[in-house]
């Protein structure tokens, strides 16, 4: 069944003039609305006012303009069934092929600062989510259908098929059904996701009362975190630039559960840094991280510290990795090398070790997104963890006051801290880890195993500095520390215990700074 009426009446404008006149050439008729129909009609194309194709002006400041039977009449009727044909024939009712529509941006909308209720319900669209569904239900099959255009990306595609068919095959139109009512969905969604935030004063609260989220499959997975597990991966729609799945594979096996996973951990801590630096990481742990005057300083300083466990790590750079960087990762054992870019020469060199997942991703804060962790038959909600200190937010508590080395160093290990699974204790020196123990339920036992990891990698920890992502609630664990040769140390403050742990911190000669809040990291 030929195309021969398309109803166009969009909120984003993009391309649809040169979509119309395509459309009108192809001997398509145009009906339209409003601020579309002005459009097309100043670009010098024919379109039919639905308020004259209906008989019936539109009304109510525009809220009532498409809600007709002649409209839906002729989107409706089943191109099957000879009843409804003869139906809107005997009305007088035109079949109506083609739906083109996006909604009101009720999304824009409720983002501005100044955002008035008045203004989200006015930018609220009725009619043409009304027209979309419609659309979409009425697919149709191999007898004939509508195909309906929520994205102007399938204007290029569709025009194609089209021209070749002068029509939409029965696949097209449910593949744009498919889309439509996963639009008018997420619509729908986020003025819940409004409404619901609402408090009785009228102020927005952080959090709704009905969650609704939208995730998109980026692919099925070969497992999950085990073989037994099945999994698939998704990402946000619009998630702010910087996370990791934004990324861009440019070589190498496909990526499994684990390897995305530890991939997040590592390009989440490596942005933290504003000048050169490698994270290497191990079951979503950092077992290295080092600053460098160069990519290759940088990952040799984050190896040194833990070689043992680098072995099948996750590598991250935040600068473009040159060809003497690529080199010396590619002698050692890696699943995924992560960077914002890569040099020509760095790309060739990896190439040869075709199983490297080698990617690339945009850095950024990723400010504005959420952290969501599942929970059985329940969701857990929060905003992301991107607090920093400088050295003048610091309290110093003991008797001495750290060197200017030392204090670089501690910035550095708190930076670090941040990223490792509580509880975490992190030794640094020289701008690089040399000792991290995490995830024990014990914060004195991650300081002793802290210690353990530095002098099975060679390492010494005499004159290191340690950040704690939490406080010590008792002076047993400082005392590790001051064992081990450590002469600085920076953590959270807040204990009951604070004074003696500071005493303990005076006997041993070591500064002691505050930052006032912790990194837990579950």
């Amino acid at each position: 069944m030929q195309i021969s009426t398309a109803l166009i009446s969009v909120s984003d404008k993009t391309g649809i003039e040169a979509f119309a006149r395509e459309l009108h050439q192809l001997g398509v008729k145009l009906l339209s609305t409003g601020g579309t129909a002005k459009l097309l009609r100043e670009a010098g194309l024919p379109v039919t006012d639905v308020s004259d194709h209906t008989g019936f002006p539109e009304m109510l400041d525009g809220r009532v303009k498409t809600l007709h039977p002649t409209v839906h009449g002729g989107i409706l009727a089943r191109r099957d069934l000879a009843e409804h044909m003869d139906t809107i024939a005997g009305a007088g009712i035109a079949r109506i092929d083609l739906v083109v529509v996006n909604l009101y941006p009720f999304a824009q909308t409720i983002a501005k600062p100044d955002c008035s209720l008045e203004d989200a319900i006015e930018n609220i669209d009725i009619g043409g989510p009304t027209m979309v569904r419609a659309a979409a239900k009425n697919h149709g099959n191999e007898a004939g259908g509508v195909g309906v255009l929520t994205d102007a990306d399938d204007y290029a595609p569709v025009l194609a098929e089209i021209k070749a068919n002068g029509t939409l095959s029965a696949k097209t139109r449910f593949a744009l059904a498919v889309k439509a009512f996963t639009h008018t969905a997420r619509y729908d969604s986020a003025i819940s996701n409004y409404l619901t935030a609402l408090a009785e004063d009228g102020s927005r609260m952080a959090y709704p009362e009905r969650l609704q989220l939208a995730f998109d499959k980026v692919q099925d997975l070969r497992y999950g975190e085990n073989p037994h597990q099945s999994a698939a991966f998704y990402r946000e729609p619009n998630a702010p630039e910087g996370g990791v799945a934004g990324y861009t594979q440019l070589q190498g096996k496909e990526l499994s559960y684990n390897n995305i996973a530890d991939a997040d951990a590592a390009w989440e801590c490596v942005k933290a840094f504003d000048t050169t630096a490698c994270v290497i990481v191990k079951h979503a742990n950092p077992c290295g991280v080092a600053l460098g005057l160069s990519p290759l300083e940088a990952y040799k300083k984050a190896f040194s510290t833990d070689p043992t466990s680098a072995f099948g790590g996750i590598i991250a750079f935040n600068s473009v990795v040159d060809a003497a960087a690529a080199e010396a990762v590619s002698a050692q054992f890696l699943e995924v090398l992560i960077a914002p870019a890569y040099t020509d020469e760095a790309l060739a060199l990896l190439a040869a070790k075709k199983n490297v997942r080698v990617l690339t991703c945009p850095l950024g804060a990723g400010e504005g997104a959420l952290d969501y962790k599942r929970v059985g038959g329940g969701l857990l909600v929060q905003t992301a963890d991107v607090a920093r200190i400088a050295e003048a937010d610091l309290k110093l508590v003991t008797a001495r006051a750290p060197t200017p080395e030392e204090m670089g160093d501690l910035l550095f290990a708190w930076r670090v801290a941040k990223y490792v699974k509580s509880n975490a204790i992190v030794y640094c020196k020289g701008g690089m880890t040399v000792g991290v123990g995490a995830g024990q339920m014990s914060r004195v036992d991650s300081a002793r195993i802290a210690k353990i990891k530095a002098e099975n990698a060679g390492l010494s920890i005499t004159g290191s500095v340690v950040a704690s992502d939490a406080f010590f609630p008792f002076r047993d664990g400082l005392d590790v520390l001051a064992e081990a040769g450590a002469t600085a140390v920076i953590q959270p403050g807040g204990s009951m215990r604070d004074e003696e742990v500071i005493a303990a911190a005076n006997e041993h000669g070591i500064a002691m700074v505050l930052t006032g809040f912790r990194h837990f990291r579950h």
